[in-house]
């Protein structure tokens, strides 16, 4: 799976992350099925061919940990964010995005809403 760096532009502090690059139906939908706890470096960058509402929205079914998730728009601009609970069924964004990023729990408090998102493969 090809990996792409995000770093968080509004937040130089924080650190970046390595995210696996998931945009065909088939990765997106396996997502972090019965894959073991992230590291706070790691992460699961799902990609849409547009913002939506819909189609960004995400399931924790087979995931066994929560996870931090944020939604970023075709701006890169991070549209809303969330602590995903696991065993929970499905999250749908505030407002359309194009991206989810997933990462460890504890990364939640690196992005807000209205951040700006750099993504480089």
């Amino acid at each position: 799976m090809q990996k792409v760096f995000i770093t968080n532009l509004s937040r130089p502090e924080t650190l970046p992350v390595t995210a696996g690059f998931c945009s065909s139906f088939l990765q997106r939908l396996k997502g972090l099925m019965f894959h073991p706890p992230l590291s706070p470096q790691e992460g699961l960058l799902l990609v849409y061919g547009r913002d939506s509402r819909m189609d960004s929205s995400i399931h924790m079914l087979g995931v066994s940990t929560d996870l931090a998730v944020v939604w970023i728009n075709n701006g890169n601009v991070v549209v809303d964010t969330i602590l995903a609970k696991r065993g929970r069924l499905a999250y749908f964004p505030q407002k359309p995005a194009r991206y989810v990023l997933e990462m460890a729990p504890e990364r939640l408090a690196d992005f807000e809403i209205g951040d700006k998102i750099l993504i480089k493969k």
